[in-house]
């Protein structure tokens, strides 16, 4: 049924209009205000937030509204809802963002359970992506939860970042701490200032959240959460290795310590300074949903918390959940798997190690050996292969599944080492369940343990390309 619409909704009175706005219906709730689909004069579908009158009527929110709105719209649109619009229509104050079509992460993972592997890669580099655009603005989200972060068509879009600091006025108004326990910095929970330090903290936490299904501080009544948040360890068994080194470091309990969100993208992607421009290209070109999804999401409809749960009609709101989670799989699968085990350091080898060319199925492709690096008997490995020409190539016919038959072979002896393996796979790459065409580019990874830590050359056996002898190790 159908919840009975409140006194002042636009939607149920003779006005139709919020300034150039038509609000088509609305899509939820919260402190801050109501939310509504809504038209703009050209016809397309835009996010409608309207601020509370009692909000309105006090000149310290309006001045605030008119200085955080203007920080908000020199925010970058890189994997965001961008701010389109600031204004009043009379006493009725508003923000209009992008209509985002995508159900909101929480969602996903309550109905599938936690990302794995390259989804899980995706999803990190972007929101560090979206926190890196928003901290360059100058702005600090201060509520970065899985229900802000919508996956849409084109990938993760992280949304409310141009009211978050706007609840500091309904904070001093009500004497309540803005945000979500589970996901607040514990700066944060102990009343001392933010800086977006508490983003990067936030994002750690967000993380932990999609790989295993619960927040790393756990739930229940908000003081016991923000206790642990301020003085527990962090519960991250079941996380990606992969990740949690870079995680653990988000989560650091002094601000001064954790990495800024340029930062995490740099580490995740394996590069220095990388922009946030083209991450946001890497995360669309391989964030591909499938063209007859019937997803709708409530686009940008949490704003500072509007509930969304399940739809009106009794049903689930984001009914085919699943479509999001095959998409993730079959279109993140490339992104990322370079990922550095290690997490970086050391000094970045000038061009390929070695590289080689093969023929298979009718195609001619390009390996290069990147970086093999040490760290003491555990060895990293970052390959890359390009389709150069010839027909479009199914990669799992010669890698199968995983790089998992990629082997590492101790000259000396002839010993060989496979991929180590953890919680039932490899410490490798997941092959994209996709065909590629001529000049796409997958890079790879594997790690292997209990290698000898005195090899400064050591053979790579790939399959397709066969024994690449004597490749300089690195050490981290």
């Amino acid at each position: 049924m159908d919840a009975q619409p409140s006194a002042g909704d636009p939607t149920t009175t003779h006005r139709r209009t919020i300034g150039p706005y038509v609000p088509v219906r609305r899509l939820g709730e919260g402190g801050m205000g109501i939310v509504y689909l809504a038209t703009d004069p050209r016809g397309r579908q835009v996010a409608l937030k309207v601020m509370r009158p009692e909000l309105a009527a006090q000149e310290e929110f309006r001045a605030r509204f008119r200085k955080e709105a203007e920080a908000a719209q020199r925010v970058a649109r890189f994997c965001t809802a961008p701010l389109l619009d600031a204004g009043h229509d009379g006493d009725r104050h508003y923000l209009v963002t992008e209509y985002v079509d995508g159900p909101d992460l929480s969602s996903v993972i309550d109905a599938q359970g936690p990302l794995a592997g390259s989804n899980l890669d995706a999803l990190a580099v972007g929101v560090a992506t979206a926190l890196a655009a928003i901290h360059e603005a100058g702005i600090v989200h201060r509520d970065l939860k899985p229900s802000n972060i919508l996956l849409s068509p084109l990938g993760p879009r992280v949304i409310d970042f141009g009211v978050a600091q706007l609840a500091d006025t309904l904070a001093e108004r009500t004497g309540t701490v803005i945000g979500t326990p589970s996901y607040m910095s514990p700066e944060q929970a102990r009343g001392e200032p933010v800086s977006s330090a508490a983003d990067v903290f936030a994002w750690g936490c967000v993380i932990a959240y999609a790989a295993t299904g619960r927040p790393p501080f756990g739930g229940g009544a908000a003081p016991e959460v923000l206790y642990r948040v301020a003085h527990h360890v962090p519960h991250l068994t079941g996380l990606d290795e992969r990740l949690r080194s870079l995680v653990e470091q988000a989560l650091d309990k002094d601000p001064g310590r954790r990495p800024n969100a340029q930062r995490l993208l740099d580490r995740l992607l394996g590069r220095e300074e990388v922009a946030v421009e083209a991450a946001t290209r890497i995360v669309s070109d391989i964030w591909a949903a499938p063209a007859q999804t019937t997803l709708r999401a409530e686009g940008a409809a949490k704003a500072d918390g509007a509930g969304t749960g399940t739809d009106r009609r009794g049903g689930r709101r984001w009914a085919p959940v699943a479509a999001v989670c095959g998409a993730l799989a079959v279109s993140a699968a490339v992104l990322l798997v370079a990922l550095r085990p290690f997490g970086g350091g050391g000094t970045e080898p000038k061009g390929p190690l070695t590289a080689r060319d093969a023929a298979f199925n009718g195609s001619s492709l390009h390996l290069t050996v990147d970086a093999v690096r040490r760290r003491g008997t555990s060895v990293s490995v970052q390959l890359t292969v390009t389709l150069k020409d010839g027909h479009q190539w199914w990669p799992k016919d010669l890698f199968g599944d995983q790089v998992s038959d990629a082997a590492l072979v101790d000259p000396p002896s002839g010993s060989k080492f496979t991929p180590a393996r953890r919680d039932g796979g490899c410490l490798c790459s997941t092959l994209p369940a996709q065909w590629l065409q001529p000049s796409d580019v997958i890079p790879l990874y594997a790690t292997y343990t209990g290698v000898p830590e005195d090899l400064e050359t050591i053979g790579l056996d790939v399959p397709g390309f066969g024994l690449f002898a004597d490749v300089p190790v690195s050490s981290e």
